[in-house]
């Protein structure tokens, strides 16, 4: 036989065993989040990371569309009886848990409840619910004191939002995390693969079925998975993640820097696009429990001294297509965004007038306790920013350099500063929480049953409540106003600006929704 006899046999006999190979070839989506995953219960917290996990382990009774209106997802759809005071919700027929058991109604009442008690928006649906019962292994009935038409706003939220997981587990008090992750979203979580720090990884639930009806949008319609399975690869380095991205070694960047987008945007295999919904909203929060920043005047003082612009720069650089400096506690840009009261944040920096009013208001010295997650780099630009004031104005600083699986855990400590508790932090939320007051926790004044910060207010929360019963958008906006101009004196926070965040990915994810990151109805090809 000669020798090109042999190698045209070899090549045929390589194609013919290859063909199959290829065709059973898994695809696999590889993801850098934005910092790694420390909590696995989105109900026990608010991190975004764990958020982002939640959808893809669990499903929502209700999702929210394009236009951030709540559409039915696991339910079929729901009756409204008694004058609006009674709500049936069906659940629809083929869902069930990873673990092979159907969803049955009890499973959300317990869902439900579990939640209720810790989100803020849950706290209110508990406050006017007389009975939340199973009245079959399909239909959820809520019995109100009073019509609540937002119910399924409340249960379509898409941060903090109310998982779906088995009685067995759902039993668990909100203090308690969940640690087993069983759910009945389109992803299962296979805890035997995680590398705590560096890896977590997700697989097609075969057992998932989509909503038969209605297409993709947002965190709405059927959900359909295309690829096989999800492995996130924690990377804090910067440098890093983008090297590893051009190489083809991930696909899907969540939060590139901004230094590094020209860079990115330069390779024709990479898009870089901005696509979370709502963007994100940057603040200096502040511990209301402990000194100093439980005295109003101390938390105000402060305004003086913070210029949006500079934070924004920091953070998203000198691209202002992607930023807005003139931002209060509602989302710029919505129905409910209003400038009341943003002479406070706009008018000429002074940090002589932060100290005098520093020294007016009674701050004698106390240690501040800054906690902050380095491997964040928008929490990290900011921190550092916010750090150079307080020490130029005199505040004595305990600057914490952290990581954020340090930082998350360690946030929802009320204790005082000798028992592990901090004093302020930066943070940002999805925009989307704060297009209305009814999502928009952050500048509540719950207290302790607050998020992290707890501020109390008792004129924020009666305005809520006037906003939860407003018939016209002209009285909700004006209830808006008020809002804004309560939240300038009480402080639950100080606004640092809103901003796109892009997301830089391989060409060959395609089909990928607009907003936070949702690994179903995407391709890779």
């Amino acid at each position: 036989m000669k020798r090109r006899d042999v190698l045209a046999t070899a090549a045929a006999a390589a194609a013919s065993l290859s063909a199959p190979a290829r065709a059973q070839q898994r695809k696999v989506v590889k993801f850098v989040p934005q910092a790694d995953l420390a909590l696995l219960d989105p109900v026990f917290t608010t991190g975004l990371v764990t958020r982002n996990h939640g959808f893809m382990v669990y499903d929502q009774l209700y999702g929210l569309d394009d236009s951030f209106m709540p559409q039915p997802q696991m339910v079929e759809g729901h009756v409204v009886e008694n004058d609006g005071k009674t709500w049936k919700l069906t659940l629809r027929e083929g869902l069930k848990f990873h673990d092979g058991t159907p969803v049955l109604a009890r499973d959300a009442v317990a869902s439900i409840n579990r939640w209720m008690q810790i989100d803020a928006f849950g706290q209110t649906l508990r406050g006017v619910t007389e009975e939340l019962s199973a009245i079959s292994d399909k239909v959820i009935q809520f019995r109100l004191k009073k019509p609540f038409p937002l119910l399924p706003t409340a249960l379509a939220k898409p941060s903090a939002f109310c998982p779906v997981l088995p009685e067995r587990l759902a039993s668990n008090p909100p203090s308690v995390q969940v640690t087993e992750m069983v759910g009945s979203g389109p992803f299962r979580y296979i805890a035997s693969e995680r590398v705590a720090g560096a890896r977590n990884v997700y697989e097609k639930f075969d057992g998932y079925v989509p909503r038969s009806s209605g297409t993709p949008s947002f965190a709405a319609g059927p959900k359909v998975v295309h690829i096989d399975r999800v492995e996130w690869v924690t990377l804090p380095d910067a440098a890093t993640a983008a090297a590893a991205l051009q190489a083809g070694e991930v696909d899907w960047w969540e939060q590139p820097q901004p230094d590094l987008l020209p860079l990115l945007r330069r390779n024709r295999n990479i898009r870089v696009e901005a696509k979370e919904r709502g963007g994100l909203m940057g603040m200096i929060r502040f511990n209301h429990l402990v000194p100093p920043f439980d005295n109003p005047a101390i938390r105000r003082a402060f305004l003086a001294g913070v210029n949006q612009t500079e934070y924004m720069q920091a953070v998203m650089g000198e691209e202002r297509s992607l930023w807005n400096d003139r931002c209060g506690f509602f989302l710029p840009g919505s129905a409910m965004a209003t400038e009341v009261g943003l002479e406070v944040m706009t008018g000429p920096r002074s940090l002589d007038k932060v100290k005098r009013d520093l020294e007016a208001a009674g701050y004698k010295g106390e240690r501040v306790v800054f906690v902050v997650p380095t491997d964040l780099p928008s929490l990290n630009a900011m921190s550092q920013l916010a750090a150079d004031m307080f020490r130029k104005v005199g505040v004595n600083l305990d600057y914490q350099a952290l990581d954020w699986g340090t930082v998350l855990p360690r946030l929802a400590n009320k204790e005082g500063l000798d028992r592990g508790g901090w004093s302020v932090w930066c943070n940002y939320i999805p925009g989307i929480i704060a297009t209305t007051p009814a999502t928009q926790s952050y500048v509540r004044g719950l207290g302790r049953n607050g998020p992290f910060g707890w501020p109390e207010s008792a004129r924020i929360e009666a305005l809520r409540d006037e906003f939860l019963d407003a018939a016209t958008l002209e009285e909700q906006q004006r209830i808006c106003r008020d809002i804004q101009m309560q939240a300038w004196q009480d402080v639950p926070y100080i606004p640092t600006g809103a901003w796109m965040q892009p997301f830089a990915f391989r060409s060959n994810i395609t089909d990928m929704l607009n907003g936070f990151p949702l690994f179903h109805n995407i391709r890779k090809g």
